[in-house]
């Protein structure tokens, strides 16, 4: 947890490197907890969709599917650290449900009113933008003020994440370390829920 207090997160060059590096990007991608950007489309998807959300329920599974790709950083140190700071209540998921099969979802790790989300994964329309929604609304109720995502990828930015300067970041680290948040105690909250609550505080 130091290396995260520090601002730095562990990576791999590919899933079967043994070698882990730490990263410290000069530009960080962040998503306001406030400034989370639904579309009109991903609004109504959420409001008609069927899919569920949980968090906690398969820590493993997101992982797994967040590795389950051609190109992954993921490695076998990196799934046995954060399945140790899962176990150790410092690393936490989000996942979405298809009736019981798990089609999406994301993982991060808390520190303070930090959350430093790590990777996300979809196997259906929708299920990454709908986990995110989910995971902002539910940061913002347990008083998080930093959403570090690491880098920012053009999917990140259409949904209102912007990057800014290492100092800038490093600062609001410091601030946010120094809070108190919480990602379980807040109510899990449906998709439809979760749009509701938009369209009430816009």
């Amino acid at each position: 947890m130091q290396s995260y207090a520090a601002g730095i997160f562990p990576m791999a060059e590919h899933r079967d490197d043994p070698e882990i590096f730490w990263v410290d990007p000069q530009r960080r991608g962040v998503m306001p907890i406030t400034g989370f950007h639904a579309s009109r489309s991903l609004r109504r998807a959420m409001r008609n969709t069927a899919l569920e959300i949980s968090i906690n329920q398969d820590f493993e599974g997101v992982l797994e599917g967040c590795a389950d790709r051609a190109d992954t950083w993921i490695n076998a140190e990196i799934h046995s650290l954060y399945a140790a700071l899962h176990a150790a209540g410092h690393a936490h998921s989000l996942e979405v449900w298809d009736g019981s099969v798990l089609v999406g979802g994301v993982y991060g790790v808390t520190l303070g009113a930090a959350f430093f989300g790590e990777s996300m994964f979809s196997r259906r329309t929708n299920a990454s933008k709908i986990a995110l929604a989910c995971l902002v609304d539910r940061l913002r109720s347990g008083g998080f003020q930093l959403f570090d995502t690491q880098f920012l990828t053009a999917h990140l930015a259409s949904l209102g994440g912007v990057e800014v300067s290492r100092a800038d970041y490093h600062r609001a680290l410091r601030a946010a370390c120094a809070m108190q948040a919480s990602f379980t105690d807040p109510p899990l909250r449906s998709p439809q829920e979760v749009v509701q609550r938009m369209a009430q505080r816009s």
